[in-house]
């Protein structure tokens, strides 16, 4: 899936979220503390991209050579 796609999809999402917050206040602190953390991590793809893997692939090791 193309990277600028995700970026727009989560844009979106957090725009909902943050529409929601404001249209429908949260009821208690909790709520809204609550409704931070996947708001941030929307944010955070929106603006900076899904990442890529964190484990880096090994290399393939050269054959051996037979030596006589």
């Amino acid at each position: 899936m193309s990277s600028l796609v995700i970026r727009l999809v989560c844009g979106l999402l957090f725009s909902a979220l943050v529409l929601g917050a404001v249209v429908h206040p949260p009821d208690n602190i909790s709520q809204g503390i609550g409704m931070l953390l996947p708001g941030a991590m929307l944010l955070s793809v929106a603006l900076k991209g899904p990442r890529r893997s964190i484990i880096k692939k090994k290399r393939a090791a050269p054959a051996p050579t037979a030596v006589r």
